[in-house]
């Protein structure tokens, strides 16, 4: 069974444009090699950490969108343990509803929206409904 997985991953502030670009080359290969598909990839950049992680304050922030086999996922969280570049991840599976998001987000993306601000109408569930709403800029201020 095939999954639809989201993973964030955190490099190292020293290196150069050309090591990020390596690094995540590295990943996007090991998940095609191992018959996963890349659907999504996205550089957030540099940013700073909410706290310091291995005496650093800040990281390069790299987004990978993929579908693959349920247990190929720790396949791939034992590289980024073995990689001395990554200092954070995470891999989380995504359910339809985030899928859907994550269409729209990139779809927002492309036509140069925001995408918190044309957010999906709120999904509702046995007439209770569900409202989340973030606003990053204020999440940043906390």
């Amino acid at each position: 069974m095939i999954k639809q997985y989201e993973t964030v991953f955190i490099a190292t502030p020293v290196l150069s444009d050309e090591q990020m670009k390596e690094a995540v080359a590295k990943y996007t290969q090991f998940i095609t090699e191992n018959g996963g598909e890349i659907v999504y990839q996205e550089d957030w950049g540099l940013k700073q950490l909410a706290y310091p992680i291995q005496h650093k304050t800040s990281g390069f922030y790299y987004l990978i969108e993929f579908k693959a086999a349920p247990e190929f996922v720790s396949n791939l969280e034992v590289q980024f343990k073995r990689d001395e570049r990554i200092i954070r991840f995470l891999t989380v599976a995504l359910d339809k509803d985030a899928v859907a998001y994550a269409e729209h987000r990139r779809e927002m993306k492309a036509s140069g929206k925001k995408a918190e601000s044309a957010a999906p109408a709120p999904a509702k569930d046995n007439d209770v409904e569900l409202d989340i709403e973030v606003d990053i800029e204020e999440a940043k201020e906390d």
